[in-house]
């Protein structure tokens, strides 16, 4: 899988290969659609290559840069997905004044026909392009036509609305961990570093990792079962996601317990995929009540993670 970050390093031999574009923030049913669909348009032509076209950064956090954090994927974990699902390439362009400002005649006729030399593009019903989102779905059939660049357009796909970033984010927000997790057909996950803390966890018998959230969006706050990757290796796990209320802190942390681990996890990076909700924050009269509930948080997320086996 190739993991490209500008359109000038395309190289010759994915030229002529069907491209989905689009954010693929979460790569969700909906965005699983245009990848099949790539995929059929590749191999009804010949077995062409398939890649992917997303933008880095998500253009929401380039034209709102004040906005709280909400991405569903780290670079990484969307390129291994889009891997697993049978893309040869993704490509991240940079989403930057320059192209913010393309038109969409040049965004075709630059990127799409010069630079990448692509034979057919797959897109969502939505989908726009060029400065302003002046370009759709009819004006870019017109300018691929010019360059015989093929265009597939997806209908909206979904069941009682349709499937989408925004309706991920919404059902983590709620603590509907189990209906986020259908719509992206896997765990939702975020990898982040292994920081510091205030090291009450170790203090209660229960030492946690301190993950950096980053720009993730952040879910409903409460306990989760998780399983975490660190170093290749895999761990079941508790983890609380909150700003600790029994302790009268304010700032959002995600602390992770894993069952079988020891050592010194800081500065690592830890994937954290989450597997079931299993209750919200809460605020204890103290240290040895908030304890006690851990112990049992332990015995349910293990129980919900055996469920899942």
């Amino acid at each position: 899988m190739r993991l490209l970050r500008s359109s000038a390093s395309f190289p010759p031999a994915l030229r002529g290969a069907v491209a989905a574009i689009g954010n693929f923030d979460g790569v969700h049913l909906g965005h699983r659609a245009l990848i099949a669909a790539a995929r059929a348009q590749a191999e009804s032509s010949g077995g062409k290559p398939v890649a992917v076209m997303t933008f880095e950064p998500h253009p929401r956090r380039f034209f709102v840069p004040s906005s709280p954090p909400f991405r569903l994927d780290a670079l990484e974990t969307k390129a291994r997905i889009l891997e697993s699902l049978g893309v040869n390439a993704t490509l991240a362009l940079p989403f930057d004044a320059q192209l913010a400002a393309q038109s969409p005649q040049d965004f075709v006729d630059h990127i799409l026909a010069r630079d990448l030399g692509l034979s057919h593009v797959v897109v969502g019903y939505d989908f726009t392009f060029g400065k302003a989102r002046s370009g759709n779905t009819d004006l870019l059939h017109e300018l691929g036509a010019r360059h015989g660049i093929g265009v597939t357009v997806v209908a909206a796909q979904g069941d009682s609305e349709a499937y989408s970033s925004s309706r991920v984010r919404k059902l983590l927000e709620a603590g509907d961990l189990a209906g986020a997790n259908r719509l992206l057909a896997r765990p939702w996950e975020i990898i982040g570093t292994v920081e510091h803390g205030d090291k009450r966890g170790r203090e209660l018998g229960y030492p946690t990792a301190n993950v950096a959230l980053s720009d993730f969006q952040v879910p409903k706050f409460g306990i989760y079962a998780v399983r975490c990757e660190v170093d290749g290796r895999w761990y079941d796990g508790v983890a609380s996601l909150g700003i600790r209320p029994t302790f009268d802190q304010t700032d959002v942390k995600l602390e992770v317990y894993l069952f079988d681990f020891s050592g010194d996890l800081y500065g690592r990076s830890m994937r954290v995929e989450f597997h079931a909700f299993l209750r919200p924050e809460l605020k204890y009269e103290g240290p040895e009540a908030l304890k006690r509930q851990i112990a049992l948080d332990v015995t349910e997320a293990k129980r919900a993670l055996a469920a899942q086996a």
